[in-house]
């Protein structure tokens, strides 16, 4: 059975020291930006992660209340500039909200039946 072989297959790619060190420092940059925008009930991190097709980025955020909100990418695809990131902090803040109002409004009792 070769059913979970990958004969033939092109091998992930892999970060080189540097490439990685330079994630590690994109990624807490927008950890720390996303942190700014939030109350400290929210926890936020990130995760650099080889995956099966390569390396993987994520930057997550878990709301007191409601589903974590990630924002995946490949880490070849490009670096974050400045701007990149304070985008990408300013998503993952508003979505994270967005989560915990939503949970609160589902949870609400009916006023009447």
């Amino acid at each position: 059975m070769y059913g979970n072989t990958s004969f033939g297959a092109e091998t992930p790619e892999k970060l080189t020291e540097d490439e990685r060190e330079m994630v590690q420092q994109e990624l807490s940059a927008v950890v720390a930006r996303t942190r700014r925008l939030l109350p400290g009930e929210f926890v936020v991190g990130s995760e650099l992660a080889a995956g099966a097709d390569g390396p993987t980025a994520t930057v997550a955020v878990q709301p007191p209340v409601g589903r974590a909100i990630r924002a995946n990418y490949t880490p070849s695809d490009a670096g974050f500039d400045e701007g990149s990131r304070d985008e990408l902090a300013a998503g993952l803040a508003a979505s994270a909200a967005v989560q915990v109002r939503e949970a609160l409004r589902n949870d609400a009792a009916p006023a009447a039946r």
